[in-house]
């Protein structure tokens, strides 16, 4: 029996995230405490700025209970700050502190060149292939994102 087009895909990318786990994300907790939840709360923050707890949540999928620990986490580390929302005092929002952007420019810098030196290793045709197929399913997983 041959496999469908949709259980290679799955199959793929339930390969593929253990291995950009450990090629990506793993060097991380070697270079700081910060967990890869913590390291999304903070991109996420870059990307929207200012966040209720709730949106980390919808931004990240994660239950809210979830984001309150890992954001608690990253206020004992002054990376991150609450706000009562001026429009509604109920609403906390979050906020990136000067100290967050640059912890976290510094370690997507240091993931960045770590992956660059990686990449180098394969031929060129390699490269040519993982820029095309990595460009693809960015541009699929964002509409499929999207759509969600």
């Amino acid at each position: 029996m041959t496999k469908s087009n949709i259980d290679i895909i799955t199959d793929n990318l339930m390969t593929i995230h253990p291995l950009v786990y450990k090629n990506i994300l793993k060097p991380i907790r070697k270079n700081t405490s910060i967990t890869p939840g913590g390291m999304y709360v903070l991109g996420s923050l870059k990307r929207n700025g200012i966040l209720s707890m709730s949106d980390i949540g919808k931004c990240l999928s994660m239950p809210k209970p979830h984001v309150t620990v890992i954001v608690d986490r990253l206020i004992e580390e002054e990376f991150v700050e609450r706000q009562n929302d001026p429009k509604d005092r109920r609403i906390i929002n979050i906020i990136l502190t000067e100290k967050g952007r640059s912890f976290f420019e510094e370690i997507k810098e240091s993931i960045s060149e770590n992956l660059k030196e990686k990449l180098r290793m394969l031929s060129e045709e390699d490269q040519e292939i993982m820029s095309f197929f990595s460009t693809k399913m960015k541009e699929i997983l964002t509409a499929i994102s999207e759509n969600n």
